[in-house]
């Protein structure tokens, strides 16, 4: 474990943190539980949701029958957006108020789970749209109370929403990409059945298992919970507290897995074994940073995606541009860790160790260079873009990506250093392409 003495008193800072997760059932055909666990729940009338593309597939109808099986009312909307924006969410909110349900089901990647997440609270607390939108491009509003219980089923192995209280959406009249972030998010109960994962597109497991990645490493590297000021009453204390010694073990075995398995998931769907190594790392990784809290990668990840011009990815839905979220995290990532590399230098040669780099005889000094290169060399050896210019964009698009990226100051304050405008427009130069 890398340097204890990363949670040294500061003054000023907390003293203690919290750990919070969602219950998990994790195993090959615990979907076929949904209808037992959703009943043991309270569940009497259940909307279901999931995409177009999975509404026809075996993890809506195995999590169907067995809702059914257990004599439960369920109401199917297929209706989530792959990319979620503010007015998919609304249109899902409009479902669950009018269905009048008492329990939500979410089959799907995180957009699925996201966009029921949404729903949810709509529908159990209604508010102007903005209400309960991150600050400061919504009002932040707290989630006046307990949601009704939800069971999340991800088919991804990277998102790692069914372990969160975050919900992400593309704002499309401001260009940028924002969320909904209070615990009461959560999901009630995350069924995690590795097999989902057996025939997603290579493209798709790329770039989910970058997710998977950041994830770790952003909560592995971000400011130590002991430098961040204490909340107004212990029970505000955020979910991104920051680095904690208990986030910590989950990064470094998701780390670890994503270092074996991310390459042999990604070049052959038949390889089972890498797949649920996958499948096992989200979840660590999920349960990470869901108390710990990401940082820059996917702080300047939501302006890359929400001002996408034409990049259409194999593996995705081509009817409209759009850059999928590990896609937009990962292409920051080398560049950002260069950058941040000075203020846990041990850390960041611990993490990259653990994805596989050879750190034998390295210095402090060279701990930037060295994760950035191993991120590189994956994202070469995993089709992923070369770059924010592999993805589209141009160096005149810098200073509105830096202003979307700024918006983000939730994530931008988790960073293990101070981080300004300009830092951030530099990061976006050093990202446009590395190889």
């Amino acid at each position: 474990m890398a340097c204890c003495h990363y949670y040294g008193h500061t003054a000023g800072g907390d003293t203690a943190f919290a750990v919070d997760m969602s219950a998990i059932t994790y195993g090959a055909g615990c979907l076929a539980e949904a209808g037992d666990h959703a009943r043991s729940l309270g569940m009497h009338r259940v909307a279901l949701f999931t995409d177009a593309s999975l509404a026809a597939l075996e993890p809506v109808a195995v999590v169907k029958q067995s809702l059914l099986a257990a004599g439960l009312d369920v109401v199917v909307y297929d209706r989530v957006k792959v990319e979620p924006t503010d007015g998919s969410f609304l249109s899902a909110a409009r479902f669950a108020s009018e269905g009048k349900f008492d329990g939500f089901v979410s089959v799907g990647g995180g957009s699925v789970i996201d966009t029921c997440k949404a729903a949810n609270l709509y529908s159990t607390y209604p508010a102007e749209f903005i209400d309960y939108v991150n600050a400061p491009i919504g009002n932040a509003r707290a989630v006046p109370g307990p949601l009704k219980p939800h069971i999340a089923c991800p088919t991804t192995s990277g998102t790692g929403s069914e372990c969160t209280g975050i919900a992400i959406f593309d704002f499309v009249e401001r260009r940028v990409k924002t969320g909904i972030v209070s615990k009461r998010l959560r999901p009630s109960l995350a069924l995690i059945d590795p097999t989902t994962t057996y025939s997603l597109p290579a493209n798709v497991v790329a770039a989910s298992g970058f997710d998977v990645l950041s994830h770790a490493l952003e909560s592995f590297t971000a400011l130590p919970y002991t430098r961040r000021a204490p909340a107004d009453r212990p029970s505000l204390r955020p979910m991104s507290q920051g680095a904690n010694p208990w986030s910590d073990l989950g990064c470094e075995k998701a780390l670890q897995m994503t270092g074996l398995y991310l390459e042999r998931a990604v070049r052959d769907a038949s390889d089972h074994e890498a797949r649920d190594g996958m499948m096992f790392a989200a979840t660590l990784a999920g349960i990470a940073f869901g108390n710990a809290g990401v940082h820059l990668p996917h702080g300047m990840s939501y302006a890359v995606a929400g001002q996408v011009k034409n990049f259409c990815p194999h593996g995705y839905p081509q009817d409209e541009p759009m850059v999928p979220h590990g896609m937009s995290v990962i292409v920051n990532a080398p560049a950002v860790f260069r950058f941040t590399a000075d203020a846990c230098p041990e850390r960041h040669l611990d993490a990259a160790r653990w994805l596989g780099a050879d750190v034998a005889g390295a210095t402090n000094a060279d701990a930037g260079e060295i994760v950035a290169e191993r991120l590189i060399a994956l994202m070469q050896s995993t089709g992923i873009p070369n770059g924010v210019g592999g993805v589209g964009y141009v160096p005149a698009d810098v200073d509105s990506l830096a202003a979307g990226a700024w918006a983000q100051q939730r994530l931008i304050k988790n960073a293990p250093k101070p981080v300004t405008e300009n830092d951030l427009a530099g990061l976006f130069h050093g990202a446009m392409k590395y190889w």
